[in-house]
């Protein structure tokens, strides 16, 4: 028995074509034009496209929704932003931190995502933001996936507890381990840190996620230490490096250089235009530097890049609404990937490109077999979807319809 039908829609991969969408068990059971099934709800699209449910690829769910508290950022900068968190996560609490994160992910599940990889600051004794966060991965997980990162904000070696703070939240049930070896007191404790961050990804068996390289600065290299643990450790599907914008400011000698290494270890990358272009470049007069990493050129190279919000109406972030299409829609300008397939790369790297970042590809896709997670949207194709930020009209999760937006009506109020 049908659970659900979708007539008349077009599947992304080719929107040229109508097909109908059967769907059983949480399955997608059949895709075909004009199936004969019998089924209690039946859902016509009238031509709307069908797409893979968009994937988050680097979200702070702990800090979200606390723009303001207990001040605005006034300068923008990063290092106020930190400041700001330091102040504000000292009142934490579990219920605040979960009340802030399911509004946040019902926010994106809204505009069509249903993956999410979140970051939990475990720089403080409590692990508030990490025990608030495998709640609401339990309380959610009917409906959406999310994964938890344990991430020491202030970093592992900056506090003599941190390094152990760090070992707790991953035997606690933190998905990936994670890192930000540019904010560590020396270079040296943030090598050390990166090894410790693959001993424990070893021990425990789980990903890897590091804030890399977050900064101006074109001598942090760490990039480079994060490439040659996961070569030697032949790991690098499982280890993502995210932001990486100093290598946006290497000289072109070490990047090329850089970019071969890169290939080897086979690691993910995560963008973040909307928060990168707000923070970075701020020490710059003029030419200001765009402050993200080579997104286009990673691609050219076949290396799998996905693109996150990052912030959303946070400390370092006053703006945000979880729209996905609007982070795509910022890569394509800031990025200059204005060829077709540079524009369609971009959708992508919101869609399949951050399910293999998450290491969730082989249950996502529109294929018989899969689970049935999907969008539709009022677009012709995936460039139209980014160029019009086109309205999610359903959003199925696990078989079920969980949301659905009636398409906006524009009335002319005057004769033309």
């Amino acid at each position: 028995m049908v659970s659900l039908l979708l007539r008349h829609g077009r599947l992304i991969t080719d929107p040229q074509t109508s097909v109908d969408i059967a769907i059983a068990d949480g399955l997608i059971t059949e895709i075909a034009p004009d199936l004969n099934a019998a089924t209690d709800q039946i859902i016509d699209l009238e031509g709307q496209l069908v797409s893979p449910p968009f994937v988050e690829s680097h979200i702070h769910l702990d800090s979200a929704l606390t723009a303001g508290q207990p001040r605005w950022n006034q300068s923008g900068t990063l290092f106020e932003g930190i400041e700001l968190w330091g102040e504000r996560k000292q009142s934490l609490t579990l219920e605040d931190v979960q009340q802030r994160a399911i509004a946040t992910l019902k926010m994106l599940a809204s505009q069509g995502t249903l993956f999410v990889r979140s970051h939990a600051d475990v720089s403080e004794p409590s692990q508030i933001p990490l025990k608030a966060l495998l709640a609401v991965r339990e309380e959610v997980k009917d409906w959406l996936t999310l994964q938890v990162v344990a991430f020491p904000q202030d970093g592992i070696y900056s506090h003599p507890d941190n390094a152990q703070r760090l070992e707790e939240a991953v035997k606690l049930g933190a998905d990936a381990i994670g890192g930000i070896p540019h904010y560590e007191l020396t270079r040296e404790d943030g090598v050390q840190s990166i090894h410790k961050i693959f001993d424990l990804a070893e021990q425990y068996d789980r990903l890897i996620d590091i804030h890399c390289d977050e900064i101006d600065d074109d001598q942090s290299r760490f990039l480079e230490v994060v490439a040659a643990e996961a070569t030697r450790r032949h790991c690098g599907p499982r280890v993502t490096a995210s932001h990486t914008t100093a290598f946006g400011s290497y000289n072109n000698a070490y990047a090329f250089k850089l970019m071969g290494f890169l290939k080897r270890a086979k690691i993910n990358f995560v963008a973040n235009p909307l928060i990168n272009l707000t923070l970075q470049g701020r020490t710059d007069t003029y030419p200001k530097r765009r402050g993200l990493t080579r997104v286009k050129e990673l691609w050219q190279n076949g290396l799998n890049l996905s693109l996150g919000s990052d912030c959303i109406q946070d400390p370092w972030y006053n703006l945000g609404s979880g729209s996905l299409l609007e982070v795509a829609s910022m890569a394509v300008h800031a990025c200059q990937m204005m060829g077709r397939d540079e524009l369609t790369a971009c959708y992508n790297m919101i869609t399949r490109f951050g399910a293999n970042t998450l290491n969730v590809a082989d249950g996502y896709g529109l294929a018989v077999g899969q689970p049935a997670n999907l969008i539709t949207l009022d677009a012709d194709d995936a460039i139209a979807a980014i160029r019009d930020r086109a309205t999610i009209r359903h959003v199925i999760s696990r078989g079920t319809l969980l949301v659905s937006t009636s398409k906006p009506e524009i009335s002319w109020q005057r004769k033309i």
